[in-house]
């Protein structure tokens, strides 16, 4: 397994890793930065390089078998099986990333409705809620700011299986289940405003959100409402 590194520190840049598979364009680490798509999260991209060469990673996926798959450009050259990498994040599209994420979070501590999905992007994010009532975009918005001016702190810690079972309130996601069967699940804790499970990369402090706007509400159903997200820079 790889040792997924961005799940203790979303901040890391950079690391040095050794390849334990490469073929089609792929490549198995045994340590990386990189995230694989997964939560509604891009995979990321950046860039990887040994003694003999670079490559472009286009995009980070878990493989058939649960292995994180660095993907490389079409045609691109790999490093062999045993050599030693360095791994570069695009840093500006993950920390996006995290920004949008993190403001999600503090969407649905807002609007308190079941999540039935939602997909995040360096330009526009969405959550969809399991919900009738029209959103009042002003007063949204309003509360979305407050709890990013008010810079709560923001955290990871683990659970057992069990644990997450004797709270099922914690869960808000109606579609999708965190993963069971590894012993333990992650829970992202956003001090005094929302804890739940989540394996995605998120900042320190809410602060780090910068300007958020509410964009579009669309009626996607009789109980789904989804609202869209900006990173007003």
């Amino acid at each position: 397994m790889t040792e997924e590194l961005f799940r203790e520190d979303s901040y890391l840049k950079e690391c040095d890793a050794v390849v334990v598979a490469a073929i089609d364009g792929a490549m198995t680490l045994d340590r990386t930065i990189f995230y694989p798509l997964g939560g509604g999260q891009p995979g990321d991209t950046g860039s990887l390089s040994w003694s003999g060469g670079t490559t472009i990673i286009t995009d980070t996926r878990y493989g058939s078998d649960g292995s994180i798959q660095h993907i490389a450009g079409e045609g691109a050259a790999l490093p062999a099986v045993g050599a030693e990498v360095h791994l570069v994040l695009d840093w500006d599209r993950r920390y996006r990333h995290m920004r949008m994420h993190t403001a999600m979070h503090l969407l649905g501590a807002v609007l308190q409705y079941g999540v039935t999905g939602g997909n995040i992007s360096a330009d526009k994010s969405r959550l969809d809620f399991d919900m009738e009532d029209t959103v009042d975009k002003e007063a949204v918005g309003a509360a979305l700011t407050a709890l990013v001016a008010e810079n709560h702190a923001v955290s990871c810690r683990w659970i057992t299986d069990e644990e997450l079972d004797a709270q099922p309130e914690l869960v808000r996601t109606m579609s999708v289940q965190p993963p069971r069967g590894k012993g333990r699940i992650r829970l992202l804790e956003i001090a005094d405003v929302d804890l739940q499970p989540c394996g995605g990369t998120h900042l320190r402090t809410t602060a780090e959100v910068g300007n958020v706007r509410i964009g579009k509400v669309e009626k996607k159903g009789k109980r789904n409402r989804r609202v869209n997200l900006h990173l007003d820079d």
